[in-house]
């Protein structure tokens, strides 16, 4: 693949023509109104991750957030997900009925990004969350490079409130990995990225790392495409019915140019 031959033109073309947001804290009730589907979602002692209500009872993220520095699985009974958490309150609370990875991904450390293209998970809560002011987003297939997006997603020192950036760009993708110019930091693994789409926010992607190109930051993201459809036929689903689609793999070759990290924020 030539995925970082043209990153790098893409990332200079983009620096140069196209203007970024200012990622701005969310600190009101009207602010987050139309957000209560994001959330943080709290992992035992390992730390946090952000999350996204796709349905009642599913939250959307990266896989990598359910590993800690050794390696091991997160327990689900050590999982939480805060809807619309904002300065100590959230919206709903609840906890994981099970937790699902993308069978592709395979944990490799948080400095490693071949995994990228399948750092996909789903939580299946143990409750749905049906209050109407919470509203579970859908989700889009694809979205080309230069696509003005917008990120929302919790983080290291901005903790107890979401903050969003309503104009990023996606400077260059490859099958499976969106790179993007969102701002990210330790925390926001698993936070949407949203395209609008007939005036909606749509999710196009979930990020999956922060990285580096010559000191230009940039955000890593996992496509949905097929791997949403894959998890989604392992979840049991209304009652024991499984939705059942056919599975694709893609991946990604990233060189030493892009230095990456896992953006899970872990405890001191």
């Amino acid at each position: 693949m030539r995925f970082l031959a043209t990153l790098i033109t893409a990332l200079l073309l983009a620096t140069s023509t196209q203007a970024e947001g200012v990622l701005k804290s969310l600190t009101s009730l009207d602010a987050t109104k139309a957000w209560q589907g994001v959330g943080r979602i709290n992992l035992g002692s390992s730390g946090f991750c952000t999350g996204t209500l796709i349905a009642p009872d599913l939250v959307l993220t990266a896989a990598h957030c359910f590993f800690d520095n050794t390696g091991a699985r997160t327990d689900d009974s050590e999982i939480e997900f805060l809807a619309g958490w904002q300065h100590g309150r959230a919206s709903a609370y609840r906890g994981a009925k099970r937790s699902v990875i993308h069978p592709d991904y395979v944990y490799k450390g948080r400095g490693n990004v071949d995994k990228v293209s399948s750092d996909l998970a789903l939580i299946q809560l143990d409750q749905p969350i049906k209050n109407p002011s919470i509203r579970p987003f859908n989700t889009a297939v694809e979205v080309g490079r230069g696509q003005e997006v917008q990120v929302i997603s919790y983080a290291k020192h901005r903790e107890n409130s979401p903050s969003i950036q309503e104009t990023c760009n996606v400077l260059a993708r490859d099958p499976g990995v969106y790179v993007t110019s969102c701002d990210v930091d330790f925390g926001s693994s698993g936070a949407p990225i949203f395209a609008i789409q007939n005036g909606e926010p749509v999710i196009l992607s979930v990020v999956s790392a922060k990285a580096e190109w010559r000191s230009q930051k940039v955000a890593l993201g996992v496509g949905l495409d097929q791997r949403l459809s894959v998890l989604l036929s392992e979840i049991e689903y209304n009652d024991g019915v499984f939705r059942r689609v056919d599975t694709g793999a893609s991946r990604v070759a990233l060189q030493s140019g892009i230095q990456p990290s896992g953006a899970l924020f872990i405890k001191p």
